[in-house]
């Protein structure tokens, strides 16, 4: 059985609905087992492994399709684990 987690604790800022939203996107897109946390999102698969690189495609897809790509950004975190992070936003000096 292969497992990867997803750091999910930014997200939660905009809302249950994105958390859940999330995981029945990556269910549809990967037909694998989803559970959610407080601050996470365990993906657990049977049989071959799904790439890390595939997920965090996923991951962009999402923010992108739900208008949340400029605030968010999913990177890589420890061994199998990705996270969805909030951009930080710089001010512009005159």
């Amino acid at each position: 059985m292969t497992e990867m987690k997803i750091d999910i604790s930014d997200l939660k800022s905009e809302g249950s609905d994105f958390i859940k939203e999330l995981a029945k996107f990556l269910k549809e897109k990967t037909n694998v087992d989803i559970e959610t946390a407080t601050n996470q999102l365990t993906i657990k698969g049977e049989g071959k492994a799904i790439s890390r690189v595939y997920i965090r495609v996923l991951l962009r897809k999402f923010l992108h399709q739900q208008g949340l790509k400029e605030t968010f950004r999913a990177i890589g975190g420890k061994e199998n684990a990705l996270v969805i992070k909030a951009i930080k936003v710089t001010e512009e000096e005159e």
